[in-house]
C-alpha cells in the first residue's frame, strides 16, 4: 500500500496497520523502507561484477542482465538473511560456468515500446522457459523498454538472467548453436493471448515501477484533461521518484486529472481483488498476476493506448 496516502486507494484499515507494522520491523533492522520493485533507479544500483544478493524476480533479471551484477534469484528470507550477515552462498550465477547462453534467440520483427518488450519476454519465457538466451536482432533498447521486458521475461518464464547483443554488458564465451527465431507473427500472438474482450474500469501504469521519466511522460500525456470517473488509473512508482516528481510539477499535473500515484506499492501486490473488472495496462508482467491473482479480465496496450482508455 502506499505509506502515505493509503485511504486514498481505499486500503482498509486492518490492512494498513498491520503493513505499518511490518515496515516499522524492518525500519529497525536498519532496512532503507522503500518498498520498491525498482532499487536502481534511485540509488541502490550495484557495478558490474558485483556480488549482491536480491529478491523479486525483475530486480533479479536486471541486475543480473542489464546491470552486469551476479545474484541468484533469492527470496525474502534468504536475502534478509544476506544483508543480516553480508555474505551469500557462492554458486549459480554467482559463478562465470552458470551465466553462458544456452540458446541464440533471433528477433526478426521490429520491438518497441514497454508493451512490445513484454510481449516479447511471453514469447520467450513461454517458449524457452529457464534457459539462459542470448538475444539478437534488438538494435536498441531505452531502460524502460528492458525492465519491462525482464519483469515479463522472468514472470513467464521464471528467466534471471539474458544477453541482449549490443546492450548488455556481459561477454560471452560461445553463441549457441541452437536458435530459436522470433517473428512478427510470434510477437502479435503473445499480445492477441493477452487482450480478452472486455471493458475496462481499472488502468494500471507503471509495473515495475515508473521511471521519473515515464512520470513526466504520463504528465504531459494527461495534462489539461479528465478521467472518465468511472475508470480508476493508478500510477505506481518508487517513494523517492514520487518525491522528485511533487518537485518537478509531474505528480500534480497527474492527479489533477483524477489520476492517481501510488508509492510503495504495485497493483500486482495491492489487495485490489474484487474491486475491478477489467484491467488495461502495458505491463505484459501485471495482465498476467492481473489475471492470475485477482481475476480480472485484462488487455496489453502501449502507454498511449492506457491512457486514451483512461479518458475514454
Amino acid at each position: 500500500m502506499d505509506l502515505e496516502e493509503w485511504k486514498k486507494l481505499a486500503i482498509s484499515e486492518e490492512f494498513a496497520e498491520n503493513q505499518i507494522r511490518v515496515i516499522e520491523a524492518f525500519g529497525r533492522l536498519g532496512v532503507i523502507t522503500t518498498c520498491s520493485c525498482t532499487p536502481y533507479l534511485y540509488g541502490n544500483l550495484p557495478h558490474y561484477g558485483q556480488h549482491i544478493a536480491w529478491s523479486e524476480s525483475s530486480a533479479v533479471c536486471y541486475a543480473n542482465s542489464v546491470l552486469g551484477a551476479r545474484t541468484n534469484r533469492e527470496g525474502g528470507p534468504s536475502a534478509l538473511s544476506a544483508a543480516l550477515i553480508g555474505k551469500t552462498p557462492e554458486y549459480g550465477f554467482h559463478l562465470d560456468e552458470n551465466r553462458q547462453p544456452e540458446v541464440k534467440v533471433e528477433v526478426q520483427t521490429k520491438v518497441e515500446g514497454t508493451f512490445q518488450f513484454g510481449a516479447l519476454g511471453k514469447v520467450l519465457g513461454d517458449r524457452l522457459g529457464k534457459k539462459i538466451s542470448y538475444i539478437t536482432g534488438i538494435p536498441k533498447a531505452s531502460v524502460e523498454e528492458l525492465k519491462s521486458f525482464c519483469a515479463s521475461y522472468a514472470t513467464y518464464g521464471g528467466v534471471a538472467l539474458f544477453h541482449m547483443e549490443g546492450i548488455t554488458p556481459d561477454r560471452v564465451q560461445t553463441i549457441p548453436s541452437e536458435i530459436s527465431e522470433v517473428t512478427e507473427d510470434d510477437l502479435m500472438g503473445a499480445i492477441t493471448d493477452l487482450n480478452e474482450d472486455t471493458e475496462i474500469d481499472f488502468i494500471s501504469l507503471g509495473c515495475p515501477h515508473a521511471s521519473l521519466a515515464e512520470l513526466e511522460y504520463i504528465a504531459k500525456k494527461l495534462e489539461g484533461k479528465k478521467v472518465n470517473p468511472n475508470k480508476e488509473i493508478w500510477i505506481t512508482t518508487a517513494r523517492p521518484t514520487k518525491q522528485i516528481a511533487d518537485r518537478m510539477g509531474f505528480t500534480k499535473i497527474i492527479e489533477d486529472t483524477g489520476a492517481k500515484i501510488a508509492a510503495d506499492t504495485c497493483c500486482v501486490v495491492a489487495p485490489i481483488k474484487g474491486r475491478f473488472h477489467g484491467l488495461a495496462s502495458d505491463s505484459a508482467k501485471m495482465c498476467y498476476y492481473g489475471s492470475g491473482r485477482n481475476k480480472f479480465a485484462v488487455k496489453l496496450m502501449s502507454v498511449d493506448e492506457c491512457i486514451a482508455e483512461a479518458l475514454k
